[in-house]
């Protein structure tokens, strides 16, 4: 697994689910510069004041749901608890 292109399947199910396939280093760097240029044109624009448009960002994938509310829910251990845990016979 190691040696696998970011961009397979593997490395997209282990990144979060298969909208990350085809998602390598290349991609998101594409996706920040698309963003940054986008930033840039906002803020340096020579537009009427609270007028400047709203450039939306490059679709990127998204984690899902069930994993961010496991997440949010789930308090890590403490050192105790572990102890407790691997003590146990």
């Amino acid at each position: 697994m190691q040696r696998l292109p970011d961009t397979s399947l593997t490395v997209a199910l282990a990144s979060g689910g298969r909208e990350h396939f085809g998602w390598g280093q290349d991609r998101h760097l594409a996706a920040d510069l698309f963003d940054a240029i986008n930033s840039n044109t906002r803020a340096t624009g020579q537009w009427s004041k609270g007028k400047a448009p709203k450039i939306p960002p490059f679709p990127r994938p998204q984690a899902k749901a069930k994993a961010k509310a496991k997440k949010a829910g789930k308090k890590p251990a403490t050192v105790a608890q572990l102890y407790q845990h691997f003590s146990r016979r």
